[in-house]
């Protein structure tokens, strides 16, 4: 009979991006049941944004996270403008867009240069994180920053874009794509990553539905959960993204999920851009925000996030709260990593494209 070994990963481990603690039960190779403990790195955001006004709330949510930055004020300006019932010229509500669907493109292929690394195929990362440097460009020549664009404010959002930016866009754009498209058939077709990835960490459709997971692990699963195709926002109503599932539920379902939308948040900027109406930015440099309560959602490039937001009248929220799409996806790895090898674990882990500071906030 084999032994049970108990193995411990973490809280700061080489494969993992941030800290969470696995206990793993193992037989031989076969990991037979897994433990997850987290609360490494709360940091009480939540009770700082009702200290915090209105305003000081854009830049507090922008840090929840780094590679989804733009979603966090994104969803909660859509709260504030809900309450105080402001609605954003079609000109901004197609900016925020853009800025979206941008950081959306670098999100996914930082998550999928890391699955690379993870499987060993260290050129495939460069190549990968080299391409997405693209982006990064795109992102400090418009926003003037790497990650924390500060795209968004309430009534509209911080920036606009002349012809001379918009052809710069456009050109880097043309560069991208081939070089995504080279990159998509390695992650596609090489025997290496197929190996590692395909009928790895299987989340079956049923499962998906029962745990409630979001984004591209959802979607990879089957489950089409997209909040901009489901309940649109902003300017996806006229912009259309394309239904992107995979059925299989594996991490090489999940990779194709992420490349494929990669290619259409392409063609979303760039159909964005091209059909930008024309008017103000802004509205309101400082709109009065009502008593009132509000729920909105936006598609993170993990998943579904969702913020409360409570006011009373005052400049400060009365009580703020967001979901985020690692805290519905997390759960699916109790069934995702059982029946794997333990040199896999890192592998699944990395396919829900966790964020654990958003998570513990």
């Amino acid at each position: 009979m084999s032994k049970i070994t108990k193995i411990p990963i973490g809280p700061f481990h080489i494969g993992l991006e941030e800290p969470i603690y696995f206990k793993i039960d193992i037989e031989g190779e076969s990991v037979k049941n897994v433990d997850m403990i987290n609360g490494f790195v709360h940091r009480g955001i939540e009770y700082l944004a009702m200290q915090k006004n209105f305003f000081q709330n854009l830049i507090l949510t922008e840090r929840v996270c780094s590679l989804c930055s733009n979603n966090h004020p994104f969803t909660y300006v859509m709260a504030v403008e809900k309450i105080a019932n402001i609605k954003p010229t079609k000109r901004a509500l197609y900016l925020r867009v853009v800025a979206d669907e941008v950081k959306r493109v670098a999100s996914h292929m930082f998550n999928l240069s890391m699955l690379a690394h993870l499987v060993g195929f260290h050129t495939l990362m460069t190549q990968t994180m080299e391409a997405r440097e693209i982006v990064q460009d795109i992102k400090e020549s418009i926003w003037g920053n790497r990650m924390d664009m500060s795209a968004n404010t309430l009534t509209g959002v911080k920036y606009d874009v002349d012809k001379e930016q918009i052809d710069y866009i456009l050109k880097r754009l043309k560069e991208l794509e081939p070089q995504v498209d080279e990159i998509m058939d390695v992650y596609f077709n090489n025997k290496i990553v197929k190996a590692r990835t395909k009928g790895v960490g299987v989340l079956p459709y049923e499962d998906a539905l029962r745990l409630g997971v979001t984004g591209p692990t959802a979607r990879g699963s089957g489950v089409m959960n997209d909040v901009r195709i489901k309940a649109p926002y902003a300017a996806y109503d006229e912009l259309k993204p394309k239904i992107i599932i995979e059925k299989d539920g594996d991490v090489y379902s999940r990779t194709k999920v992420r490349w494929r939308e990669v290619k259409d948040s392409i063609r979303l900027i760039r159909l964005a851009l091209k059909n930008l109406p024309q008017g103000k930015v802004v509205l309101q440099k400082r709109p009065h925000i009502p008593a009132g309560e509000a729920v909105s959602r936006s598609e993170a490039p993990r998943g579904e996030l969702i913020y409360y937001l409570k006011t009373n009248g005052l400049q400060k929220p009365e009580r703020m709260r967001w979901r985020v799409p690692t805290y519905m996806n997390w759960e699916s790895l109790r069934v995702m990593i059982p029946g794997n090898k333990l040199t896999d674990v890192a592998v699944i882990f990395n396919s829900i494209d966790p964020c654990i500071s958003c998570t513990e906030r």
